[in-house]
């Protein structure tokens, strides 16, 4: 039997790196903008209800008319904040667990758990407050550059700590408004619950800007480095 009729077996190409679809970048930063631009807002109707309760009239005396509709405002705040977090969360979790899937592949030994753990660690409780964390710095370092000249290179993780600050910070807070602004029984403590919800608010504007540089910058990591040495894929 001729080598043309039984050839041999070829070598199995490298199998390429998947890059971050652009659309998926943008999508994720859209509505990361959108979360912020409902919590501007909800910003805006609570100093509304604050000011309302805070001012010249008094927490007793304060008009029922104007005091309804500023309450009612707060409340249809609240369902666009929810209207426009859950649609992020959910684009924004399937982008982690992308980027770490991709990431993965460039450095495998820096990840602990599985691919998996990018979309469970943030459905479980407490561990939720910290598991996504760790698995974004790993996803930071596997995405760093190269060494050079024999050095190892770790690009600055400040990106990631400011973004999970934030984002933890205003969680906290915010489940801690829920709780007092649903056993809230007065003006006067309605009016803590609202000032801790904006200060919620304020945070989550500031996590939802640090989170767009975070997935821009490592997105952008991720390219560079699928370019690279021995990661160099076909286009």
């Amino acid at each position: 039997m001729s080598e043309f009729e039984n050839p041999p077996p070829h070598a199995l190409l490298p199998r390429p790196i998947p890059r971050q679809s652009r659309w998926m970048l943008i999508t994720v930063s859209a509505l990361l903008a959108a979360t912020a631009l409902s919590d501007v807002f909800a910003v805006y109707a609570g100093v509304r209800l604050y000011t309302l309760v805070e001012g010249d009239f008094g927490f007793v005396a304060a008009p029922q008319g104007q005091l309804d509709a500023a309450y009612a405002q707060y409340e249809t705040a609240g369902r666009i904040q929810i209207s426009a977090y859950v649609p992020c969360a959910v684009m924004f979790v399937v982008w982690f667990f992308r980027m770490r899937r991709s990431t993965g592949l460039l450095a495998p030994d820096r990840f602990r758990n599985g691919p998996g753990w990018a979309i469970g660690a943030w459905f479980i409780p407490i561990a939720n407050l910290w598991m996504p964390y760790r698995i974004a710095l790993d996803m930071w370092g596997a995405a760093s550059p190269l060494p050079a000249d024999g050095e190892p290179y770790r690009s600055p993780v400040w990106p990631v700590n400011l973004w999970w600050g934030l984002f933890a910070s205003s969680t906290l807070l915010g489940r801690y408004a829920d709780r007092k602004f649903g056993r809230a029984d007065t003006l006067v403590e309605v009016r803590d619950a609202v000032t801790q919800y904006m200060v919620s608010d304020a945070l989550e504007i500031a996590a939802a800007g640090a989170a767009v540089y975070f997935v821009v910058r490592l997105t952008a990591m991720q390219w560079q480095k699928t370019t690279e040495g021995p990661y160099l894929t076909a286009m």
